[in-house]
């Protein structure tokens, strides 16, 4: 199998501003490698060219599965991984949308279920402890 190749710069553009889009302001990516199990029957792992970055505790991961064809994920942890639910995009502005609306959507949720609110304290009519 032919190496996978780099991303272009055209590529690395598109992501640059959607990222500043999201974030108002340019976040830095670096070039990376990573090793995927592209065609699980044969077991071989694959070098795939890959776009990292990091923002609002979260990394991110796009990897370039193929001409044109790109997979994603972030992290918080090494145990701690999530995708989109689709397992690769024929379209990089579309994959790397998808992944930092996942995101926000997680972080927003995170962020409501670690805030300590029970289903009384979010009740439109609650005011406040019971007197005794």
């Amino acid at each position: 199998m032919d190496p996978i190749p780099d991303f272009t710069a055209d590529e690395q553009a598109c992501v640059e501003t959607l990222l500043d889009r999201r974030y108002g302001q340019p976040v830095a990516i670096e070039l990376a490698d990573a090793e995927l199990l592209l065609d699980p029957g044969s077991g071989e792992m694959t070098t795939c060219p890959t776009l990292y970055w990091t923002a609002r505790g979260a990394h991110f991961v796009v990897f370039k599965v193929a001409e044109g064809r790109y997979r994603c994920q972030f992290f918080y942890t090494d145990a701690d991984h999530y995708g989109t639910g689709r397992d690769q995009y024929a379209d990089l502005d579309a994959c790397v949308s998808t992944l930092l609306q996942v995101q926000a959507d997680h972080e927003r949720d995170s962020a409501g279920a670690s805030s300590g609110a029970t289903a009384v304290d979010l009740a439109d009519d609650y005011r406040g402890p019971p007197i005794l």
